[in-house]
């Protein structure tokens, strides 16, 4: 099987090399115009162009040291890559970014005002490009692991490690480069399955009944006419390194496992469990190690926008029988054995559009528990994501927003303090909202597991202050009720946001003394 799967690509480059005119990536960079909009392939840093990403940030260097202006839109399925946003960053190359990102380079720049960056669920995406939110796609540029020409002037190209926004943007673009990077198993087209929404008054219902239905094809078609070029690489991905568990995050897995078995007995979550969710990150993917440790689970599905290396494990293991996402966010390492055990993965692991691994409708139909990284949460319910103190961008809200309002169970989890203890992430009052009261049933971090369904505002900030604030921050936050006005939902309006005034001033919330702000 594997000599044939390499003959078979063999002839796939063959007939590439004859049907298109093949680029360096600084020839493909050359055709990219200042101010047009560029839809990149990728889903994290996962199936991210980079041979071009790279070239176009140098040429935007280029360009700025000639005195010629050079920027461009940059959209893509989620956040993406230092060769993409942290290195476009750096160059001046951004004039504006959707729909999510984590770089610290983008944020340094966005925080300084040079960037307009809209932060948009990712579920969305695909829907708003088609709508024309974004005006005219000049280009997509895909990363691809084989290309194959059809008679019918369409090629079928075959993604690499993630999907995203790419039927939808390889569709309405004007132009297309393709990126062939070899790093990439071409055996990957298994895990694809590639289907694109219609709009109103087209759409049906998306026909999926179980996490492991496939309902498109392994490849997206692209009109062979809008292809400008070839560009080959061999690049690795841009991964991530993912932090070891901590006592905090394997205290928050037990706590998570130990809500799920409660559920289970009280018969609001079923034996065979729902669905799980596990947002992006280091937290999450700790979180979910931490899971895999404790015993008395079922063996679960996962509907999610990605896979990191605790998931693959735990299918290894037997622990997950499927998973179906939008991207394999994994180190290189895993990402390797998962090519190597295709015949494994490709009935068990589905990779396909955000528009369907972000989807209301199927989170909703599968009864999805969701669960993703809060920064701070209020003593009401409400959570912040995406900004430290109000004002300056750490990340996106990312997919966390299309699953906590959609799901059967929205989880937040954080550790309770950071920096040695000098920030609580149980405060008065978020600095900034991104996921409401209203849609936050579950939060929990290394202290305990705070279940706010069926409260009321008074109920819901007691269960907070005693299940999941630090000790240390426990009386400031009584003592911020005790002066808070009556009311439905007490507050005061001058002192909701003391921690945070405090943490700028002094550099230490635990130094909060409400009397300043009586």
């Amino acid at each position: 099987m594997h000599i044939y799967v390499n003959l078979q690509y063999l002839c796939i480059q063959f007939q590439t090399t004859m049907a298109y005119t093949y680029l360096t990536a600084d020839d493909a960079a050359a055709m990219i115009n200042n101010q047009d909009n560029i839809g990149f392939s990728g889903f994290t840093p996962s199936g991210v162009p980079k041979a071009v990403a790279r070239a176009v940030a140098r040429r935007a260097e280029e360009e700025h040291a000639a005195g010629r202006p050079f920027a461009v839109g940059v959209i893509t399925g989620a956040s993406s890559s230092q060769s993409l946003e942290g290195d476009f960053a750096r160059a001046g190359a951004i004039k504006f970014r959707a729909p999510f990102s984590t770089n610290a380079d983008f944020r340094h720049h966005a925080n300084l005002g040079e960037i307009d960056y809209e932060d948009m669920h990712l579920g969305h995406m695909a829907e708003r490009l088609r709508r024309g939110f974004y005006g005219t796609i000049d280009w997509a540029v895909i990363e691809v692991s084989a290309i194959e020409p059809e008679k019918d002037g369409k090629c079928r190209a075959y993604l690499t490690s993630a999907d995203g926004i790419v039927p939808t943007v390889a569709r309405i673009a004007r132009r297309v480069i393709l990126e062939h990077n070899t790093f990439h198993n071409p055996d990957a087209r298994y895990l694809h399955d590639e289907y694109e929404c219609a709009e109103y008054p087209l759409r049906r219902p998306i026909p999926m009944l179980h996490v492991g239905d496939r309902i498109g094809t392994e490849y997206i078609e692209i009109e062979a006419s809008k292809i400008a070029g070839v560009v080959e690489s061999c690049i690795p991905e841009e991964s991530r390194s993912f932090g070891h568990l901590t006592p905090e995050t394997e205290a928050i897995g037990r706590n998570v496992v130990d809500f799920f078995l409660s559920d289970i007995h009280a018969g609001r979550i079923p034996k065979t469990m729902f669905p799980i969710q596990s947002g992006v990150g280091a937290t999450g993917n700790a979180v979910m190690s931490a899971i895999s440790r404790c015993e008395g689970l079922p063996v679960l599905e996962v509907f999610s926008e990605v896979v990191q290396d605790a998931i693959i494990d735990m299918m290894f293991e037997g622990k997950i029988s499927q998973a179906s996402v939008a991207a394999m966010t994994l180190s290189n390492e895993c990402l390797k054995k998962v090519y190597s055990d295709i015949g494994f993965f490709r009935n068990r692991l589905t990779l396909r559009p955000s528009e369907l691994s972000n989807s209301a409708e199927l989170i909703h139909r599968f009864g999805v528990i969701a669960m993703n990284t809060a920064l701070e949460c209020d003593i009401y319910g409400n959570e912040n994501s995406s900004h430290v103190c109000g004002s300056k961008l750490m990340n996106g809200i990312g997919g966390s927003c299309d699953y906590e309002r959609n799901g059967s169970i929205s989880i937040f989890y954080t550790p309770s303090t950071a920096k040695g203890g000098k920030i609580s992430a149980i405060v008065p009052m978020c600095s900034h909202i991104d996921s409401t009261e209203h849609d936050v049933d579950i939060i929990v971090t290394e202290q305990g597991v705070a279940d706010l369904r069926g409260k009321g505002p008074a109920r819901r900030a007691e269960e907070i202050i005693s299940h999941c604030a630090h000790p240390d921050y426990r009386p400031l936050l009584r003592d911020y009720l005790r002066i808070a006005a009556a009311g439905h939902q007490p507050s005061s309006l001058r002192a909701a946001f003391a921690f945070h005034d405090t943490l700028i001033k002094k550099g230490d919330m635990r130094l909060t003394d409400f009397k300043e702000y009586l």
